[in-house]
């Protein structure tokens, strides 16, 4: 008789006493015939390999319950999908690559297994439970778990339990020392799953297990959710109760469930949920889920979040990360600036509860003492490395920048060369001399295309030159934007541009621009550019237009980022 993997799951599994003989368990079939071509691993998992056995007197009892035969002679061992040999006496025997293969195999975390071995056995047993509970119906019986946590007592079933890692070693080790003879009920526990049908499985003493948790984020609410998904697949959960879930599910090594809170609250981003889910990402070490927090506020740090209360919620760290970015989202430079100014304010007067008004966070400012600059004080050291990611040479309105002395935030050296590099570059004809790198040094501009625009575009003027940035959208899904040089007699409102500003009279301007449009889809950000194009403007067709950023999107809104700098020509 000739079994293949794939038929193994008729044979019942029987196992002999070999701890004396250092014989691998026999799997015999119906018709008597013994195989010791498979272990129980490759039962379980038909075509998986068998891990090595770890002789190590360490051990918990139930991982040398599934190794009997541990004292066994060396042999070599087939591992993984192109049939590697290994040894399997030692733990990985410095084989690296059959162990990789193996826990590919298992579908199991090959740095989580070099640093706790023991997940690797358990998460074959997991494989049985699981695969028996998609291909088979589970006969409501009565409980044969107890689970003592948070105060409360759980009745569960055990063939669900064993989708947790943890439960699943709870209940194992539960079952090595309750018992006179662990193997015995180890290999009963075994034959039940392995067994034809749900009647013919035998009676499974009742097991209670214990669980301490001190993550204060797990609610009775949220850890009874956790455990209403191991037995449906789709439990109904809110944004309130989510944050709960994922601790719990993270406590539990319910990775399925820990996976749909993450993309749960990938996609509940808002400006109230952003602190706690990107802390929770940092704390459970889910990069997934910080990233997609630090993108989110990429784009509304400045037009959402900038707005609301909810911005002395964010923390220090995250707000550095996302100003680096060359993606981040501003109207201009001054906006950013303001909400940084706004978010200090919030830090350090708590009992704010509203969003001031600009000129009391001015004011507040204005009220420290003259003799040093607020950033060059005690309270302020600690934010310099915000405030150098601000562009302060992309501020360029008079008005703007007198505002900027009267608070006496900044360093007065920092804007006497902020003074003297736009003195020079005026002089010069606009060329910008003191920057060099488009992507760190750009000054920026953006748009926020909303759905119920057709048109949308700003006027800018930098240096006496004026320029259009413009969005167009062609149909449902297809939109434009570019940048255009405009003359100052040519603007609909020319005194709210040109006031007090210079003018400039030459025919040519060298640019060097990038335009980018992001936008979200599906929980997934859509990103749009050009490339870092250098071309001459002038006042006609065609040079006064720039390259269109042409796109296909169902996102919305669209925010679009014109970066650009003067070289020098």
């Amino acid at each position: 008789m000739n079994n293949s993997p794939l038929e193994v799951d008729s044979l019942l599994l029987l196992w002999q006493n070999t701890e004396s003989s250092g014989q691998s368990p026999v799997l015999k079939s119906p018709s008597g015939k013994s195989l010791r071509l498979y272990t129980l691993p490759l039962l379980s998992s038909r075509c998986f390999p068998p891990p090595a056995p770890v002789c190590n007197h360490h051990q918990p009892l139930f991982v040398k319950m599934l190794h009997p035969w541990y004292r066994g002679r060396l042999e070599r061992r087939m591992v993984g999908s192109t049939n590697r040999w290994r040894f399997p006496r030692e733990p990985f025997s410095g084989d690296l690559l059959g162990l990789s293969q193996m826990c590919k195999a298992l579908n199991v975390d090959f740095e989580e297994v070099l640093k706790d071995p023991d997940r690797l056995y358990v998460s074959q047993i997991q494989k049985i439970f699981s695969r028996n509970l998609k291909n088979k119906t589970i006969q409501s019986r009565e409980a044969d778990v107890i689970l003592k946590c948070l105060g409360s007592t759980w009745e569960l079933h055990q063939p669900h339990l064993f989708q947790s890692e943890t439960l699943a070693k709870l209940y194992l080790m539960a079952l090595s020392q309750g018992t006179t003879s662990p193997k015995k009920e180890l290999e009963r526990l075994l034959q039940a799953q392995l067994c034809g049908s749900v009647q013919e499985r035998p009676p499974i003493k009742k097991m209670i297990i214990s669980l301490k948790i001190n993550d204060p984020l797990v609610t009775k609410v949220a850890f009874a959710t956790a455990l209403k998904s191991l037995y449906l697949s789709e439990v109904e959960m809110n944004m309130d109760d989510v944050l709960g879930v994922l601790a719990s599910a993270h406590i539990l090594q319910f990775s399925s469930l820990f996976q749909r809170c993450v993309a749960m609250m990938m996609n509940g981003l808002t400006p109230t949920t952003i602190k706690s889910f990107y802390l929770a990402g940092c704390k459970y070490k889910e990069e997934q889920l910080t990233t997609a927090c630090e993108k989110w506020l990429e784009m509304n740090l400045v037009p959402l979040v900038g707005r609301q209360i909810h911005l002395r919620k964010i923390p220090q760290e995250l707000l550095h990360r996302v100003l680096r970015s060359p993606r981040l989202f501003t109207f201009n430079e001054f906006h950013l600036l303001k909400t940084l100014l706004l978010w200090v304010f919030l830090q350090l007067n708590h009992r704010i509860q509203t969003v001031p008004v600009h000129e009391t966070v001015l004011a507040f400012f204005n009220s420290f003492p003259k003799k040093y600059s607020f950033l060059d004080q005690d309270t302020g050291q600690s934010l310099v490395p915000l405030f150098l990611c601000v562009r302060l040479h992309g501020i360029i309105k008079g008005k703007n920048l007198e505002e900027l002395r009267h608070i006496n935030f900044f360093p007065e050296s920092w804007l006497i060369r902020v003074t003297a590099n736009h003195y020079h570059a005026l002089e010069s004809g606009g060329d910008m001399v003191h920057v060099k790198d488009l992507t760190t040094q750009a000054m920026r501009f953006g748009l926020l295309f909303n759905q119920e625009y057709t048109t949308h575009s700003e006027i800018i003027a930098v240096y006496g030159f004026f320029f259009e940035i413009k969005g167009i959208k062609q149909d449902t899904t297809s939109y434009s934007f570019y940048m255009q040089r405009v003359r100052h007699t040519d603007l609909e409102f020319p005194s709210s541009v040109c006031k007090h500003g210079p003018v400039s009279l030459r025919a040519e301007r060298l640019v060097k621009y990038e335009i980018r449009a992001q936008t979200l889809v599906d929980g997934k950000w859509q990103e749009f550019r050009t490339n870092q194009i250098t071309q001459k403007f002038g006042f006609v067709k065609p040079s006064c237009k720039s390259h269109a950023l042409k796109i296909q999107t169902v996102g919305i809104p669209i925010y679009v980022s014109f970066s650009f700098i003067f070289p020098i020509s």
